[in-house]
């Protein structure tokens, strides 16, 4: 298939460079040291129409596909600001797919407007201590009450941008798991105000990515109206099912070009610096691995694209985003971690940028499935193994 980008999505690209542009080595720094969410990027890409990107035109979107929304997060990704820039948008690419798809049009003329134009921020909360990637097993409950709304209770773990959203995408619990008959059932989908009333938001230090919060939280009497909840009663974990591919595709392609600006600064060191008498880059033990970072890099954007393709044809994509997630994932760490390398001393600097590429490019490895699951489900999906877990 032939990948070649229309005049259109080349204009794109261009057009999500140039924002980019804008924050520099020294702003992405500073946002990491600082521990600060980098509101000024995403006001911006709000600006330049990039967080509509795939939302109906109607509701103040673009109405392009997940290509294209791949396209705008490698650009960002792939511009210095790494997983930081990506993660600061990614919500709102992915995240409002359930409204999109299977809300109501009050709901969607309520909320995609806000998020579009990026005056309202919002978070993901599915995730649970307990559960982990068994999302079926979670068991934050939301409690229907005559009037047709419900109260939620529970916990939940990695929820990013929490410390600056006003919405939450909450998956909860309507029906015992006991009741349902079948695994994914009485699970109910829901997107309402974040009231930190009745929900502590705790701050989770991590590794990498300190510019955008992850958090654990603890929710506790929120209140939810009934024209809140998107879809039907008990439908819950089947939306969400519809939103894993393009989130796969899109960490993918994200992890590709936080790995192509790793490897970008590592032929610019081996080509500048000078050891006995040469530069490193003359050297094969430098070259050889940088130009297998380049082919694979190469491989897993086209996998992605391949996945984006089929994708917005409405064909099965399952197996291709899921190997999109996965070539990505392991071709930006090993790039970024190459990069490190070929620094040498100085790659373990913050001045050359590649330590802070290192460390947030892990999240693709981890998030949102690991890669060992994603190799099972190729195994059993595609070849025709017997199941192992």
């Amino acid at each position: 298939m032939d990948f070649t980008l229309t005049a259109q999505q080349r204009a794109l690209c261009e057009g999500i460079a140039r924002t980019c542009a804008a924050f520099d080595d020294d702003y992405w720094l500073a946002v990491d040291n600082e521990v600060r969410f980098p509101h000024e990027f995403h006001g911006a890409m709000a600006e330049c129409g990039a967080l509509g990107i795939a939302m109906p035109e109607e509701y103040g979107g673009s109405g392009l596909g997940v290509t294209e929304a791949a396209l705008v997060m490698h650009e960002a990704a792939r511009a210095g600001g790494g997983m930081s820039a990506a993660s600061a948008i990614h919500i709102n690419i992915f995240g409002p797919h359930p409204i999109v798809v299977f809300g109501t049009e009050e709901q969607r003329r309520r909320f995609l407007p806000e998020l579009i134009d990026g005056q309202v921020k919002t978070c993901f909360a599915v995730t649970e201590p307990d559960a982990g990637l068994e999302t079926t097993a979670i068991t934050t409950r939301a409690e229907p009450l005559p009037d047709g709304s419900y109260v939620a209770h529970g916990r939940k773990i990695w929820t990013t941008t929490a410390q600056e959203a006003d919405r939450v995408m909450l998956l909860a619990r309507t029906t015992p798991r006991a009741e349902t008959g079948k695994a994914g059932g009485g699970l109910s989908l829901f997107y309402t105000t974040l009231d930190r009333s009745k929900v502590e938001i705790r701050r989770i230090p991590k590794m990498g990515r300190a510019a955008v919060d992850s958090n654990e939280l603890f929710i506790d009497g929120l209140e939810i109206p009934a024209e809140d909840r998107i879809g039907d009663e008990g439908r819950g974990f089947e939306y969400i099912l519809h939103s894993l591919n393009p989130e796969r595709i899109l960490i993918g392609i994200e992890a590709v070009g936080v790995g192509r600006n790793a490897l970008e600064r590592a032929a610019d060191y081996a080509r500048n610096r000078r050891v006995f008498g040469r530069p490193i880059g003359q050297n094969q033990s430098i070259q050889h691995p940088l130009a297998e970072c380049w082919m694979e890099l190469e491989a897993a954007f086209l996998m992605a694209m391949q996945a984006a393709s089929l994708y917005d044809r409405g064909e099965p994509c399952g197996h291709y985003a899921n190997a999109a997630k996965y070539l990505g994932a392991e071709a930006g760490f090993k790039a970024c971690t190459q990069a490190v390398m070929t620094h040498g001393g100085m790659g373990y600097a913050k001045e050359f940028h590649v330590e802070r590429l290192m460390r947030e490019v892990m999240i693709p490895r981890l998030a949102p499935v690991s890669p060992q699951l994603i190799l099972c489900h190729i195994a059993e999906k595609v070849l025709g193994l017997p199941k192992s877990y």
